[in-house]
């Protein structure tokens, strides 16, 4: 990002004023970051906002309930690179820890998925090949904090990233692999758990 060093939680806020600004075009209040990321009170969001004003991510505005500056560059507004950004990678096995920063730009229009993505990450394991998702495959992802169930989904399970089916049942939350070889991943009560995104394609090359 720039170079600016985030912490995981900074980047879910960071990420929350983004999707604000490119949904609604006004970034969010305190209060929708707080409800967003599940904050229990409003201190926790500004407690974070300040945060990415020391590092250099944001501007604060005081005395605005909406006044916060982005000074990251949205992916939309970088007319350097055209295309989206590989962002590290996800497991499609066993999850593995999720990189955040921005390997490279691949020169794919965002206009070939519906819904639009707004970024790739490279795929590792076969937990997902019964529905086309291979390893070293990129993954198009659009950025969600919801999901409904049976979506393909890139969620966070105590701090580690995986592709998986959200299964939602009267017993609690699953992760179902595409993969006979694989049982679900049970995500107890206790477990730090959201979602990253909603899994909208698939790109097959050796980029």
């Amino acid at each position: 990002m720039n170079e600016i060093k985030l912490t995981k939680a900074q980047i879910r806020v960071l990420d929350v004023i983004q999707q604000s600004i490119r949904d609604e075009g006004r970034p969010p209040t305190r209060a929708e970051i707080s409800d967003a990321l599940g904050f229990r009170s409003i201190n926790a969001a500004e407690s974070h906002l300040r945060a990415l004003e020391r590092r250099g991510a944001i501007r604060l505005q005081g005395g605005a309930s909406r006044g916060i500056q982005c000074l990251i560059p949205l992916d939309d507004d970088d007319q350097q690179e055209p295309g989206l950004p590989v962002i590290g990678k996800v497991a499609a096995g066993v999850p593995i820890d999720s990189v955040a920063h921005i390997e490279k730009m691949v020169p794919v229009r965002s206009e070939l998925f519906s819904p639009a993505p707004d970024y790739l990450l490279r795929v590792q394991g076969d937990s997902m090949i019964d529905i086309g998702i291979y390893d070293g495959d990129l993954l198009a992802v659009r950025k969600s904090e919801t999901a409904r169930h049976g979506d393909v989904v890139v969620a966070r399970v105590n701090g580690e990233v995986t592709v998986k089916r959200l299964d939602r049942n009267p017993k609690g939350v699953r992760l179902l692999a595409e993969n006979q070889d694989y049982d679900p991943i049970i995500v107890t009560p206790d477990a730090e758990f959201f979602i990253e995104g909603h899994a909208v394609g698939v790109i097959r090359t050796a980029i």
